[in-house]
């Protein structure tokens, strides 16, 4: 028994590495940080400040939706620092020369934006879906593009930088980490209004795309640029529904009443709830998978941490045999 768990899991381990525990503690630091934004929210009288920039109760109310989980960012680095076994978490979040870094962010956005505007093209050339012109305010979609940004890298935190890092951890074969985060964050969404089992497919595999993005590009930047552009498009710029939410702002409004299920849209859940953009996203998985087919993980910083554990040991041992 001891010789398959060592052959299955890392010398480094911790015992919050296994897979319960590590879900189990995830949706801790979501709890933690909703704490810390609902007591910041009523300390600052945020949502009021809110409503009265946008002029708007409703835009309002819905930009605090966004920005509410900017609790989860500080959670996840209390959890860093306090826990010194996490502080390797904050190097893969980092600027690196890998795609941390400017050019990861464009390609983030690049991909958001084209997969999700690909869907939203499709279905309304096919006549799925119905859009008129609501117009330009550069003050919110600028407010929005940061909320976004807030609410999507706070989802990335939670499961493809703290979970994803915690089964890295713990588990030699790096499918551990990227399936059960991917089904983590599947699962927090399975309370989203219109939910299927297709919307369920489509949001676990865009998780198995942005681990697979970590995994092979040491890159947490372009997961969070990636999402936030999927979510911006269709929620803010062509206003459907963002995992069964529709925006109270957006560039182009959707007539509901015309619009009807096809094979990149449904009326309950958006493009995340057709089986075309599921489609979309598998061929995205083959692509990096077949690209990068070969070509070990980029940057593995358990690893790196047991190395210097090894070295720290050794010049301690070697002191001690000197004196």
């Amino acid at each position: 028994m001891k010789e398959l768990v060592e052959k299955v899991t890392r010398p480094c381990r911790r015992l919050t590495d296994f897979f319960l525990l590590a879900a189990f503690l995830s949706l801790v630091l979501v709890i933690v940080g909703e704490i810390i934004s609902s007591a910041t929210f009523s300390l600052l009288n945020i949502q009021d400040k809110l409503i009265a920039w946008s002029g708007s109760d409703n835009i309002g109310t819905f930009l605090g939706d966004y920005l509410y989980t900017f609790g989860i960012w500080i959670a996840f680095l209390l959890f860093a620092v306090i826990f010194k076994g996490n502080r390797p978490m904050l190097k893969a979040l980092a600027p690196n020369r890998s795609l941390n870094n400017i050019k990861g962010i464009l390609l983030g956005l690049l991909l958001g934006f084209g997969t999700n505007g690909l869907c939203v093209l499709i279905s309304w050339l096919t006549g799925d879906i119905k859009l008129s012109y609501n117009g330009l305010n550069w003050k919110l979609l600028i407010a929005f593009l940061i909320f976004v940004f807030i609410q999507s890298s706070s989802e990335e935190v939670t499961d493809r930088l703290y979970l994803y890092q915690k089964l890295r951890r713990r588990y030699r074969s790096p499918l551990v980490a990227i399936l059960f985060s991917s089904i983590v964050f599947m699962a927090m969404h399975m309370s989203n209004p219109g939910f299927t089992i297709v919307a369920g497919s489509q949001i676990f595999l865009a998780g198995v795309i942005w681990s697979l993005i970590v995994y092979y590009y040491d890159s947490i930047w372009v997961a969070f640029w990636f999402h936030t552009a999927w979510n911006y498009t269709q929620n803010i710029i062509f206003g459907l529904p963002n995992s069964g939410i529709v925006s109270e702002y957006s560039i182009f409004k959707l007539e509901a009443a015309s619009a009807r299920n096809g094979l990149f849209y449904n009326v309950n859940f958006g493009v995340e709830g057709s089986i075309g953009s599921s489609l979309i996203l598998l061929v995205i998985i083959i692509v990096l998978i077949v690209i990068n087919r070969g070509k070990p993980e980029k940057r593995d910083y358990w690893a790196e941490a047991e190395k210097a554990a090894a070295e720290k040991n050794n010049m301690m041992d070697s002191a001690g045999q000197a004196t």
